[in-house]
């Protein structure tokens, strides 16, 4: 019989207690979060898993990490196909080598610490909460709702935007180096790409990145969706891990077939019958 982790014995609930809404503590930690939102659209909540949870945790990212889509390709800032109609320099003709893997969501049952922490009933409500947000809800894609990002040695994560408006990371295992998150807060909005803006970081001459330094344990809250942002590849013997939780304003929409197909291998029904269901018209 399979036995659930227990999310309340996992996440630091002293330090952060996300789980007594309403209260003095809950109120003083959401207003800290809320202002690094504000600023750059990123909010770091340090050792947000216990300490003595994290050899677990990364013996989850372990054994799942064998069934992770691995991927060895060219792709753009959009996980969209060449328009040649465009000019050669256009971000969206901009191809860079992406080597990672994800593991899909449905590898992570009940018995998953990752997928105990994104269904206890507190998260999801904290999380919108921080957000600000109206309109919030678990992503219905069965293949990233709570998914695994492995990077191997070498590999990394090209300047590239989030499908989803809001995406939520789980520190698990760092490389022995490299791995760096770089961001740049607010590139784009719902109404504009800003393709003069994206150009100029793909050419190296726009102050807008930031960089960050995650460690096992660390919770991030990020505006993935307007942030162009990009992890720098991986560097010694050991493989780097952290688990995403994803949330979106719409409860019917799930990944483009081809974005999905990029990043785990394989389209399900739901990813046919729901394309485009989603609150903007921004490219993927």
């Amino acid at each position: 019989m399979t036995v659930s982790p227990d999310a309340r014995n996992i996440i630091d609930l002293t330090r952060y207690p996300i789980h007594r809404p309403d209260t003095p503590d809950y109120d003083a930690g959401l207003a800290t979060i809320r202002a690094d939102l504000d600023d750059d659209g990123c909010a770091v909540l340090k050792g947000f898993v216990r300490a003595d949870c994290l050899a677990s945790l990364e013996a989850e990212a372990e054994r799942t990490a064998p069934f992770g889509h691995r991927s060895f390709n060219r792709t753009n800032a959009y996980f969209t196909q060449d328009d040649e109609s465009l000019a050669p320099k256009h971000p969206l003709r901009r191809f860079y080598d992406r080597s990672n893997a994800f593991v899909p969501a449905d590898n992570f049952g009940p018995d998953s610490m990752l997928r105990a922490i994104y269904e206890v009933p507190f998260f999801a409500p904290f999380i919108q909460d921080a957000l600000q947000e109206e309109r919030f809800h678990r992503y219905a894609d069965p293949l990233a709702d709570v998914i695994v990002n492995v990077v191997e040695p070498g590999g990394g994560f090209p300047w590239h935007f989030d499908t989803n408006n809001y995406t939520v990371t789980l520190a698990i295992r760092n490389g022995e180096g490299g791995g760096l998150f770089e961001y740049c807060p607010g590139l784009r909005t719902p109404t504009d790409e800003n393709y003069d803006g994206v150009r100029a970081v793909l050419d190296g001459t726009s102050d807008a990145p930031r960089s960050l330094a995650l460690e096992p344990g660390d919770l991030q809250i990020f505006k993935g969706r307007y942030a162009l942002h990009r992890v720098s590849p991986v560097e010694g013997q050991r493989a780097r891990y952290v688990g995403i939780f994803s949330f979106v304003e719409n409860p019917a929409m799930v990944g483009s077939v081809e974005r999905t197909r990029q990043l785990y291998g394989r389209v399900l029904p739901i990813h046919v019958e729901n394309e485009g269901q989603r609150s903007d018209t921004l490219v993927d």
